[in-house]
């Protein structure tokens, strides 16, 4: 990597410092298993001094077989008035046994004054103490530069003056943090080289690195901003979950810094599964990839206009400024009203690759979706149905598989202690046989969901694997009151795919009962066409 810029990811440590993000033990390894397969270089997996849940995980860790990335204990230096020998902080970094460490000391002299309180000279002594201490035992050693920017900005003279401590103690990282997050891309540029300058005419030059967050929403460009002014480690969490707003999302800079800066981050071939691990990393983590993240968002390489659709068709480079499979994503074409042809066309393409924008199916599926739109549907958000509703057109490519013969809700409002609880009932015909089944839930459509998926498990025993991923009512037309239509969107998962089904109906249950029916529909109809493309 003479060029390359080397990654670690903090989504154990830093990331999990985010509100609503807690891992277990079982987490943390199954992270740490999705990260080395990616490919990131370092891994900083907790602090082993702060809890007995870190030091647990690092004993595990210890039995991992990781093919690319090595793991780093975080902690801070030494405690004032103790030697690092001393400090059972920092003796726990050695007991995780990890082959680098990560530690952290103070930039800012105002941090220094009135959050530790002690002298500007013994706040590098600290430092440069516990650098030692730990490069004496071979560590490899990982230095953050906390706040640094502001201390840079407020006191350049202390700021570099702590970090050359750390360098002449033989670091062999030196990572400059924007810990507020409020830096701007110049002045992270100009204290990059500001420290470039002071490792040149070290005996072993450490390599530069950035930390940033995204209170500012600079993260990104603060992160790239480095890079091109000559870091050449990069720190965040992959999904971009830390502490307030975040740290820099490496999901969305790993592409930038690889495709656009031509400096390599991760190994050959890794790139294109960097949207399969972002969702896997979310999903153990428990919160979903935002739609919206650039690279490997839902929404990333999302086309609605009808024009375009019809310009992306002809050329690629119209509307996307990278092609959407070098990271593993795809392109979509949102079905709407505004979609055009082209974009509908595109997508039955799928389905039957004979259609084309001037096919006559391309025309009554365009007018069909036009007029359930009319009525309440909305199928930009909901591919699952509107690849169904083309199967119903096209009707050679469409066959139900089962038929909800009868189905009954009740729900229960106990006064007292007792919690409320829903209870259904359905009757389903599958190939001429019927089934019931009953189930209880949280609430009517939880125990509907489960009615169904119980009645259909006998015939189709994938559907254990899918569960709902998020459930969504919005009232169409508020003029009509309690009697308005709503739309129900229901996201499902198997695990590995994630797909959105759309509902609408003066009744919720029934709205929702229609997204569960597309739902499993489009899961099973998609497995069917798996099995014969294997075959």
């Amino acid at each position: 990597m003479n060029n390359g810029v080397e990654i670690l990811d903090t989504t154990l440590r830093d990331g999990a410092q985010g509100e609503g993000i807690s891992f277990s033990v079982q987490d943390k390894l199954a992270v740490v298993r999705t990260l080395d397969e990616l490919g990131v270089s370092w891994i900083e997996a907790g602090n082993p001094g702060s809890n007995s849940k870190d030091m647990e995980f690092f004993r595990l860790a210890s039995d991992l077989r990781l093919k690319n990335a090595k793991l780093c204990a975080f902690g801070p230096t030494r405690k004032k008035g103790l030697k690092p020998e001393s400090d059972p902080q920092v003796k726990s970094l050695l007991i995780a046994n990890t082959p680098a460490v990560v530690i952290f000391g103070k930039s800012w002299d105002l941090h220094v004054r009135e959050v530790l309180r002690v002298s500007p000279e013994e706040n590098i002594a600290m430092i440069a103490e516990t650098a030692a201490f730990l490069k004496a035992w071979g560590k490899m050693l990982i230095y953050d530069a906390e706040h640094f920017f502001d201390g840079w900005l407020a006191n350049p003279d202390y700021a570099l003056a702590s970090v050359k401590a750390v360098i002449d103690a033989g670091a062999d990282r030196i990572v400059l943090c924007d810990t507020n997050g409020g830096s701007f891309p110049d002045t992270i540029a100009e204290g990059i080289k500001a420290v470039l300058g002071l490792t040149a005419s070290a005996r072993s030059p450490a390599l530069i690195g950035i930390h940033a967050h995204d209170d500012s929403g600079f993260a990104s460009a603060n992160t790239v901003t480095a890079v091109k002014a000559g870091a050449r480690h990069v720190q965040g969490t992959l999904v971009g979950f830390g502490e307030r707003c975040g740290n820099t999302s490496l999901a969305a800079v790993i592409p930038s810094i690889e495709i656009k800066l031509g400096r390599p981050c991760l190994p050959p071939g890794k790139l294109e599964l960097l949207c399969d691990m972002t969702r896997a990393v979310a999903e153990i983590a428990n919160v979903s990839v935002p739609d919206n993240l650039p690279y490997v968002g839902a929404h990333a390489f999302s086309h609605k206009a009808g024009m375009h659709a019809d310009a992306i068709i002809k050329i690629r480079e119209s509307f996307e400024h990278i092609d959407p499979s070098l990271v593993g994503n795809d392109r979509r074409f949102l079905m709407s009203e505004a979609g055009g042809r082209s974009a509908v066309a595109e997508r039955v393409k799928k389905i039957d690759p004979s259609i084309t924008r001037d096919h006559p199916v391309t025309a009554v599926l365009a007018q069909k979706m036009k007029t359930l739109e009319a009525e309440g549907w909305q199928f930009e958000g909901a591919d699952g149905s509107f690849e169904l509703l083309a199967r119903r057109v096209l009707a050679v490519e469409y066959k139900p598989l089962f038929h909800i013969e009868a189905y009954r809700v009740v729900s229960e409002h106990p006064t007292g202690e007792t919690l409320a609880c829903s209870h259904a009932w359905v009757k389903v015909l599958v190939d001429s046989q019927y089934e019931i089944a009953a189930a209880e839930g949280d609430g009517p459509v939880n125990a509907l969901d489960g009615a169904l998926r119980r009645a259909l498990t006998r015939f189709f025993p994938e559907l254990q694997r899918v569960r709902l991923s998020d459930y969504k009512v919005r009232v169409i037309d508020g003029i009509e009151a309690t009697a308005a239509k709503v739309r129900v969107l229901i996201e499902s998962t198997d695990g590995i795919d994630v797909w959105t089904t759309v509902g609408v109906s003066a009744d919720i249950i029934d709205a929702s009962r229609a997204a569960l029916v597309d739902s499993i529909e489009y899961k099973l109809i998609g497995d069917m066409e798996k099995e014969s493309n294997d075959g």
